[in-house]
C-alpha cells in the first residue's frame, strides 16, 4: 500500500525549500497533522469506503493487537524552518512493527522488521524530490528504530503499488511478486470429488498459526545453506487478526454484518493437514458490484507428512472453498501470492485458463537489507523471501 496519494493546497505562498535542505526533518506527526495524513491519501485508499468510514477505519486498525503499544507509527517530513503557526507537512507515511525469522548456516533467529505503508506526496509538493527524502531518512532510522540489545532489526519491507524503480532507487530492492487468480463460483468444477474441507472462524486461528510458525522456523533453518540468507515473517495470530480487523470494520460498514468464515482446513491429524486463512478486501464504491473486490488467500500451510499425493487435491479443496466464499461478499475474484507449482496445479484442477501473473505495478513486494551479505550483487541473489504471501502485505 504504497503510493502517492492526492492533496490539497496548504496555503503557504513562501519559496519551497530544496529536498536536500538542512530544515527538513523527519519527525512523528501531531494528532492534527496525523488526521491530516489519513485525510489526505483517504482519497486514494478508502476503497469501497466513505472518507468518514476511512478515518474510524484507522482509527480501529491501529489499535490491534500488533498495532498499539507502539506496533504501529507514522512519520511527516517536515520543513522545520517554515513560517506560520504551523509546519508545512512535505510528505508522509506509517510503519508496523512486524517480528520475523532469519537463517543463516543453519541458525535461526528472531528480529524486528518495520513494514512501510500509505506513503503519500501531495501534488502541489511532487517532483521535488521530497518523497525521495523521507525515505532516505526512513530508511537510515528503521534500522535502529525500536531495537535493543536482544532484537535487531535487520530489514525492513514495502509493497509499492508505483512499480518497481523508485523505491530500489532508495534502498528497497523488488523481489518476486506474482499472483494467480480464480473466478468466483458457485459451485467450483471438480468440488465435488475433492477431500472435505472443515470451515475455520476465528477462534480457530491461535493454535494453527503457533503449529505454522514452529514448522516455518525448522524449514527455515534447514534450508539455509551455502551461503543464502532466509528469512520469513512470522505468520502469528496477531498478524492474522489485524487483517480480519480490517474485513470486520469494511464489512460491517457495507453490508451491516461481516464474515465469519476465515479459512478452511483438509485433514485432522497432526503434522498431514493442509490449511489456509483468507480475507475479503473491497475496493468498488458501489455496493453490490464485484468488480475490483478480491478474496485474498493470506497464507497456505502444508505440513509435512501429509501424503505427496494428497496435497494437489486438498490445495484445490480450499481453493475451491474460497470460491465459493465470493458470491454473497461481491468479490471478483479469488488470489493467491507467489503460488508454488502445488498451488499452480491446483488452481488448474479448476479452472485450466488459470495463470500466474507477474506484476510489475501493483503490491511489488520490497525489501531493504540492513545486515551484512555476500557480495553476490543483487539482494535477491543472496536472500531469500520465504512465504512471501499476502499475510505480510501492510
Amino acid at each position: 500500500m504504497n503510493g502517492l496519494a492526492n492533496g490539497h493546497t496548504n496555503g503557504h505562498a513562501d519559496p519551497l525549500p530544496s529536498s536536500d535542505s538542512p530544515s527538513l526533518a523527519l519527525v512523528e506527526p501531531t494528532d492534527d497533522e496525523r488526521l491530516a495524513q489519513w485525510t489526505i491519501n483517504g482519497n486514494s485508499w478508502k476503497g469501497a469506503l466513505s472518507l468518514e468510514g476511512y478515518l474510524r477505519r484507522e482509527e480501529c486498525l491501529a489499535n490491534q493487537e500488533c498495532t498499539k503499544n507502539g506496533g504501529q507509527s507514522w512519520w511527516v517530513l517536515v520543513d522545520t524552518a517554515s513560517p506560520g503557526p504551523k509546519r508545512r507537512v512535505l510528505s508522509g507515511c506509517e510503519t508496523f512493527r512486524k517480528t520475523a525469522m532469519v537463517a543463516q548456516d543453519g541458525h535461526v533467529k528472531d528480529v524486528i522488521v518495520h513494514g512501510v505503508g500509505s506513503v503519500y506526496c501531495p501534488p502541489e509538493y511532487r517532483g521535488r524530490g521530497y518523497a525521495g527524502r523521507m525515505m532516505q531518512e526512513l530508511g537510515k532510522m528503521l534500522q535502529t528504530y525500536q531495537t535493543s540489545e536482544k532484537r535487531e532489526c535487520l530489514f525492513s519491507i514495502l509493497y509499492s503499488d508505483i512499480g518497481k524503480k523508485f523505491y530500489a532507487s532508495h534502498g528497497w530492492e523488488p523481489f518476486p511478486s506474482a499472483h494467480i487468480s480464480l473466478p468466483p463460483v458457485a459451485n467450483p468444477r471438480h468440488a465435488s470429488v475433492l477431500p472435505a474441507v472443515k470451515e475455520l472462524k476465528a477462534e480457530d486461528l491461535a493454535p494453527l498459526c503457533a503449529a505454522d510458525e514452529a514448522l516455518l522456523r525448522k524449514s527455515l533453518a534447514q534450508g539455509a545453506a551455502n551461503g543464502i540468507t532466509r528469512v520469513a515473517l512470522i505468520p502469528n495470530v496477531e498478524t492474522i487478526r489485524w487483517h480480519h480487523a480490517r474485513e470486520q470494520f469494511v464489512g460491517t460498514e457495507i453490508y451491516g454484518r461481516f464474515p465469519d468464515i476465515k479459512g478452511g482446513v483438509v485433514g485432522e491429524k497432526d503434522g498431514q493437514r493442509v490449511w489456509c486463512y483468507w480475507t475479503r478486501m473491497w475496493s468498488n464504491p458501489n455496493k453490490g458490484e464485484a468488480k475490483g473486490n478480491t478474496l485474498h488467500i493470506l497464507r497456505i500451510v502444508v505440513e509435512p507428512d501429509a501424503a505427496p499425493a494428497s496435497v494437489v487435491p486438498a490445495i484445490a479443496a480450499l481453493l475451491a472453498r474460497a470460491q465459493s466464499e465470493t458470491d454473497d461478499w461481491h468479490m471478483e475474484q479469488v488470489d493467491y501470492w507467489n503460488p508454488s507449482p502445488e498451488v499452480v496445479a491446483a488452481a488448474k484442477m479448476l479452472d485450466p485458463e488459470a495463470e500466474v501473473v507477474d506484476r510489475d505495478s501493483e503490491s511489488i513486494a520490497s525489501l531493504r537489507w540492513y545486515g551484512d551479505l555476500p557480495a553476490k550483487g543483487r539482494l535477491v541473489d543472496s536472500v531469500e523471501w520465504v512465504a512471501n504471501e499476502k499475510y505480510g502485505w501492510c
